[in-house]
């Protein structure tokens, strides 16, 4: 056995020990896991998840952050429970989470603080904030599902996450306890549940502008049809167009330690046509340089897709010559969008705005394919904008895929294959991403 097989092995093994479920029935195992998602589309644009947590169970607000590293919580704000337990320095919950110092409070201890404690440091991305937090476990109990419907609740009684100050949800959804991390680490949710009922390291997700769903697992991912006449829409491994996931060697997190790769979500995009043209851009601006530089990343904490200024300048400069080929003329600007247009200019179609479309040509020569329900923002009943903003120059990633561009698409995450597996809109199945069925019955 090679030294990075054996170091796999043993990280396994220290998943299924510390990480243990226990099923409210013996006999049942879960296949797949669901969570509900809303969307606060009033201020924050951001995607919350309810978790229940603790002993006894408190339901969590909890901002859904695809490349967060890990669950952390708020614990100095009444933070209550029987089954709480830090982990302590050098434990194997401690390597496990990759959190190599070791720390006291002076304080009375409580959940949080604790004498001779292992931390990591939990990531507030919406506002970059970063801050010192205890490691610790305890129980968490999440729905199963058989990709129809939800089923009956299972608990994991030594889930590994962080706790924060109340300092730290500073720029969150009001309500919100912490973040859900979804990233590439060993303790984010997903790979935690994966290994806590040995099943496929894989999660999906699907957004809508109200509410959506994240299943934890593989397949099936059923929808309800807009009208009752049709059966259910069902996606599989076999529906889905993939493209490889790729690693950005250096971490993109607020503060991380020298060698740490990103736990965030990159993808391969090659080139960008607008209404079949290809756009005319720095392509080097595409790849992730050895510094961790440039490339593309999939966000559900940016609200809207975030572009280098050149590659901005370029997309929105055929953009708006591609409007005009179509007759569609320009309304003032309206910030955060440059680019706006009157719904009298605009046919409607069941993909949205009638609008150019906007195509990620990406690894393996995949097509991504925007319409107008994902390229455009309405802004009120007479006008709607391109839902693309000016990232400035030199940011740390070139272009960041945001929410608006990924509502009613679902997305799969394969981790253990590191491939992406995209429907493109619902809309031309006549679904979308609000009609998971979450009654217990079909």
């Amino acid at each position: 056995m090679t030294i990075s097989n054996f170091k796999h092995f043993i990280t396994l093994l220290l998943l299924l020990f510390f990480i243990s479920p226990t099923f409210s029935q013996r006999s049942f195992r879960p296949k797949a896991l669901v969570l509900p998602v809303t969307k606060d589309s009033l201020t924050t644009l951001q995607y919350i998840a309810q978790i229940n947590q603790r002993t006894p169970l408190v339901p969590l607000n909890l901002i859904v952050d695809l490349g967060g590293q890990f669950l952390w919580a708020d614990c100095e704000n009444k933070y209550t429970s029987s089954t709480y337990h830090p982990a302590p320095c050098r434990s194997a919950q401690c390597s496990l989470a990759r959190a190599n110092g070791c720390g006291n409070c002076f304080s009375s201890p409580k959940p949080g603080c604790n004498n001779n404690t292992c931390g990591v440091t939990p990531d507030n991305t919406i506002t970059h904030t970063a801050t010192s937090g205890e490691l610790a476990e305890d129980v968490l109990s999440i729905q199963s599902t058989n990709g129809f419907n939800p089923g009956q609740n299972v608990i994991v009684s030594r889930f590994l996450f962080s706790c924060a100050p109340t300092s730290l949800l500073q720029g969150l959804t009001s309500g919100a306890s912490g973040m859900a991390g979804l990233g590439r680490t060993e303790i984010a949710l997903p790979s935690q549940l994966a290994s806590a009922f040995s099943f496929d390291k894989k999660f999906a997700f699907c957004f809508s502008s109200s509410n959506g769903v994240i299943i934890f697992g593989d397949g099936p991912y059923a929808f309800l049809p807009n009208t009752n006449t049709l059966p259910n829409v069902i996606y599989d491994s076999k529906s889905l167009t993939y493209t490889p996931l790729l690693i950005n060697p250096v971490s993109t997190a607020s503060a991380f330690s020298q060698g740490e790769p990103s736990a965030e979500y990159f993808i391969g995009v090659k080139t960008i046509k607008i209404d079949e043209k290809v756009v005319s851009l720095n392509t080097s601006l595409l790849s992730i340089d050895n510094n961790g530089i440039g490339g593309t990343k999939i966000s559900t904490v940016d609200p809207y897709t975030v572009l280098e200024a050149s590659i901005y300048k370029a997309v929105t400069e055929a953009f708006v010559k591609a409007s005009i080929a179509r007759n569609i003329t320009k309304e003032d600007s309206n910030p955060p969008f440059e680019f706006c247009y009157s719904f009298d200019n605009l046919p409607g179609t069941p993909l949205g705005a009638s609008v150019p479309t906007i195509e990620l040509v990406l690894q393996n020569n995949v097509i991504w394919s925007m319409f107008g329900a994902n390229s455009m923002v309405n802004i009120n009943d007479e006008v709607l904008c391109l839902g693309f903003v000016n990232g400035g120059e030199n940011p740390r990633t070139s272009i960041v895929i945001g929410g608006n561009q990924l509502e009613n698409n679902l997305l799969q995450f394969d981790l253990a294959a590191s491939k992406l597996g995209f429907s493109s809109t619902l809309f031309a199945r006549q679904t979308d991403c609000f009609r998971f069925n979450f009654t217990s019955t079909a």
